[in-house]
């Protein structure tokens, strides 16, 4: 295997007991939509393989048919295995999803109910109903929805179906944090100090918090992946965590239980790969590091961890294995720990799947994906998604994109893999997070290994906001900008004459191009002149040759900067003279004039800003779970105004000002789109 991670049968594969295989060198992001808002900082780098497409006897009997109870991406990679193991797939979708990918590359399909997740993939008794029918034998339930819920194991099991996946007994001991939690004392693994029992309600959750000390962290019982789970500093946020967190549990899962234990602060997140038979025998894969998180969501993943030592690694793994044989684990599944900075490590909690997660963040982004381009072309990148161009991302679920995976012989080659490839996606018609992911990979602090989970909050104190150009990295850009700017402009020149015009054409000889460029609020000057396939550009008294073949038609252009390599995509391109274009991950918004249009353009009046301090909005696209105020209430500046649901996070939303409130537009249960009015303050 030398240093590489080159399928999927290298886990299941992966040594037996006192030998361990070589770690694979690897890190992969999620892309998903992103709403940009001021205070966030958005995500990814995955390293996983969940589904072995190799590796298994052909003459070894499988089953016929299986039913796949999921969407996007997992559906898809499941489809794809059982394909090439000759087995028959069965597909099941919401009515928003009847034209998905995993819908097309199923053999069959059933709809299953209407857009809401509680409506369709978490509808036991339609998915029920969908197996009967087509007849399937097993049922792959994926990750997610019912992956990890016992009733519906049981209920499959009553009509002998095989639940692909651990028994309900496994499932049940670590699918509930609350038993989980008191299983892994038993079994002697570390775990967090904290409240072992349900919380019944918020004075309760106050009272826990106070006898715990603060900070806590409250979280659903049923849940993981950051839904339903709050950090609490005082008693005022423990009472919001608790509405909260209950809430988002109850619609992701459909359990309201939660817990409450104590906050480590400034840890390390990193989880253990292990595996189970139905012999007693179990067995660890080495980690993942996943400390680099927003709101209790992975952000960015990578394997191996730099941070671990030998000794250490080990014991983890073996408390891992020795918690999966305290339940008779017969499966792949996941332990995830906190490790503090002296390599203290503490259980979080197991679930019973492989973990390959992607988790929405911020304020998201939905919309219809005009053009849609995976890197897979370059060395070392693989790329896990459920789309292609012209896929809807809804409002319903999770904002995801794909799965981004890059690998190589060491860290640095895994690395810069990850930066070519992020550099090559091509992503339109969604705001997506690119961006960020380019930039944390690029961190000195992540390269050197210096992460913890509140890396982000950190790094970005006030939000992310973009690349931060360097005056080297401005110039080229204006460079490349204005490059591309005139060769767009020769080219709306350029005329095929086949000798059938009656009018001469007379070709405009322009020796160069004086050009005001506008970025960020400030004017620059560029003279630029072209020979051949280079523009020379001199940029505020500042000389450079850009070189390219100038191929406009396509969504990606590689540009050479005095021999620096750049891919950039030009995103649009305005008859006014603005530009919006992706250098290094972040897009650019440029305006570019000649000289005389720039003096002209004075004399045009600025349309004025809309005055949103006595209005509210809505960010996104979702639906309206509460209203707080009425006409007439008299508001505080931050106070509650209505909470709003989009991919199953609910997001507070506030007054921008002290005031009185004059309207109400919405309800509760409202569907909304982003922009529009919520409440007006007088």
């Amino acid at each position: 295997m030398a240093g590489f991670w080159t399928g999927a049968a290298a886990l299941a594969t992966a040594g037996r007991r006192g030998r361990r295989w070589p770690q694979p060198l690897m890190r992969s992001v999620a892309l998903w939509t992103v709403k940009h808002v001021p205070l966030y900082s958005r995500r990814y780098l995955v390293a996983s393989r969940t589904l072995c497409s190799a590796g298994y006897d052909s003459n070894e009997k499988t089953f016929d048919k299986i039913l796949i109870a999921n969407r996007g991406e997992i559906a898809c990679r499941v489809i794809k295995t059982c394909k090439k193991m000759g087995i028959k797939t069965v597909a099941i979708h919401s009515e928003v999803d009847a034209s998905s990918v995993h819908v097309k590359m199923a053999d069959e399909a059933v709809c299953v109910g209407p857009a809401p997740t509680s409506k369709s993939y978490l509808n036991m008794d339609a998915i029920m109903d969908a197996v009967r029918n087509t007849r399937a034998q097993a049922v792959h339930p994926g990750y997610g929805f019912l992956s990890e819920n016992k009733e519906f194991a049981k209920r499959l099991a009553a009509e002998d179906v095989i639940f692909i996946g651990p028994d309900t007994h496994a499932i049940q001991a670590m699918g509930d944090k609350i038993e989980s939690k008191l299983l892994a004392k038993k079994a002697k693994v570390n775990t967090i100090p904290g409240f072992d029992g349900v919380v019944k309600d918020a004075d309760e959750a106050v009272r826990i918090a106070r006898e715990i000390g603060y900070p806590v962290m409250i979280k659903a019982s049923a849940g993981g992946g950051g839904k339903g789970m709050r950090i609490a500093w005082d008693d005022e946020e423990t009472r919001d965590g608790f509405r909260f967190s209950s809430q988002e549990a109850a619609s992701s899962f459909g359990d309201d239980r939660l817990l409450i234990e104590k906050f480590i602060d400034n840890p390390r997140h990193i989880e253990i790969q292990v595996l189970g038979d139905k012999h007693g025998n179990a067995l660890w894969l080495n980690e993942r590091e996943c400390s680099i998180q927003r709101r209790n969501q992975k952000v960015v993943e990578e394997a191996p961890s730099i941070f671990l030592d030998s000794e250490t690694r080990r014991a983890m793994g073996e408390q891992a294995v020795a918690l999966a044989k305290a339940v008779n684990y017969s499966s792949a599944g996941t332990v995830e720990f906190l490790v503090d900075s002296k390599k203290n490590f503490y259980f979080l909690e197991m679930n019973t799947r492989l973990q390959d997660p992607y988790k929405s963040f911020g304020l998201p982004s939905v919309g219809r994906l005009s053009q849609y381009e995976e890197p897979i072309r370059l060395p070392g990148v693989r790329v896990d998604s459920g789309i292609q161009p012209g896929s809807d991302i809804s409002i319903y679920y999770d904002p995801m994109i794909s799965k981004l995976i890059t690998y190589g012989s060491d860290r640095t080659e895994a690395l810069k893999r990850m930066e070519d490839a992020l550099d090559n996606y091509v992503i339109r018609g969604v705001t997506h997070n690119v961006a960020l992911l380019r930039e944390v990979i690029i961190n000195s602090r992540f390269i050197e290994g210096d992460i913890n989970t509140k890396f982000l909050s950190d790094v970005y104190p006030d939000g992310f906001k973009g690349h931060q150009l360097t005056e080297t990295e401005r110039n080229q850009f204006l460079a490349v900008a204005s490059s591309l700017f005139v060769a767009s402009q020769l080219r709306a020149q350029h005329f095929q004459d086949h000798g059938n015009s009656r009018v001469p054409i007379v070709k405009p000889q322009v020796a160069s191009w004086e050009l005001s460029v506008k970025l960020h609020d400030e004017i620059h000057t560029v003279v630029a002149s072209k020979s051949g396939p280079t523009f020379s550009v001199e940029v505020d008294g500042s000389k450079l040759n850009v070189t390219s073949t100038w191929n406009l038609a396509s969504p990606l252009l590689s540009v050479n900067v005095d021999g620096t390599q750049r891919t950039i995509q030009c995103l649009s391109r305005e008859a006014g003279g603005n530009m919006s274009i992706q250098f290094l991950g972040t897009v650019y918004k440029v305006r570019i004039l000649t000289k005389l249009a720039a003096e002209l353009h004075k004399f045009m009046l600025e349309k004025a800003a809309e005055d949103t301090s006595s209005i509210l909005r809505s960010p996104m696209p979702g639906v309206v779970v509460a209203i707080s105020v009425k006409p007439g209430d008299l508001v505080a500046e931050g106070q509650e105004i209505c909470v709003i649901e989009a991919m199953k996070m609910q997001n507070s939303m506030t007054a921008g000002k002290t005031g009185k409130v004059k309207s109400v537009h919405c309800k509760a249960g409202d569907t909304v789109g982003e922009g529009d009015l919520l409440v007006e303050l007088e």
